[in-house]
């Protein structure tokens, strides 16, 4: 599977490239398919850029928004990965409520699990996945030394125990379904990533790497972190 690096300069110019790629595989899907499937990154890289589009020009009737993971936690919790979406975007634009997936990770991680799993029955490919790296190599929920639900009979969304940072509970799209996807594309910012950035270049099986879509992924990231960070 191919990784494309993308370097820029600063974090500002990283965002603003991710915002015009998220806008124009919108264009891409609407007008080829009339709609735009879209997993949500949450943590803190993906904010500002989630600010950003607040002003897009775009349908968003067409839009279709699902999340990559979530924390088991109240609805309206800080720490919730909807909430801030929310927050920074969703509550600021006219895609409609319905279009919106949330995972309803309060019910608790199985049965959270269980009730997204059938609620992406009958969705296909996505179009655009997006998703950050954590300084050990996860991402979405999927942490190192767990089943990253790789295999083609992975469930589309799995419960997550023991995450070694708080909540210890989540909800994870599997590695699997996040690459059933014509796009996927990873934020990387700050120098903590520096070491999961050389991993990963290096080969080696982070859980970053098990997403393997079929067209390979796209990682967005300051330069700094791809100068002496191995092989090119």
């Amino acid at each position: 599977m191919s990784c494309r690096w993308h370097s820029y300069s600063t974090t500002t110019e990283l965002e603003a490239a991710t915002v015009q790629t998220i806008l124009q595989a919108a264009r891409s899907a609407i007008s080829q398919r009339g709609g735009f499937h879209i997993v949500l990154a949450g943590g803190n890289t993906p904010r500002k850029v989630y600010e950003s589009l607040r002003s897009a020009d775009t349908d968003w009737s067409s839009w279709h928004v699902y999340f990559g993971d979530e924390r088991c936690l109240p609805p309206d919790h800080a720490g919730r990965n909807s909430r801030m979406a929310a927050q920074a975007w969703l509550d600021h634009v006219a895609i409609p409520r319905a279009q919106i997936h949330p995972i309803p990770a309060e019910k608790g991680a199985e049965t959270a699990a269980a009730d997204y799993t059938q609620a992406l029955k009958g969705i296909g490919q996505f179009d655009l996945v997006l998703l950050g790296l954590g300084e050990d190599g996860h991402t979405a929920s999927l942490f190192p030394h767990h089943d990253p639900g790789d295999m083609p009979d992975a469930p589309a969304a799995m419960a997550v125990h023991d995450a070694p940072k708080p909540p210890p509970d989540r909800v994870s799209l599997s590695a699997f379904r996040l690459g059933a996807a014509r796009q996927v594309m990873f934020l990387v910012t700050g120098e903590s990533k520096r070491q999961a950035v050389q991993d990963w270049r290096n080969g080696m099986d982070i859980p970053a790497a098990a997403i393997r879509p079929a067209g390979g992924v796209d990682i967005y990231l300051e330069a700094g972190l791809l100068e002496s960070a191995g092989k090119t």
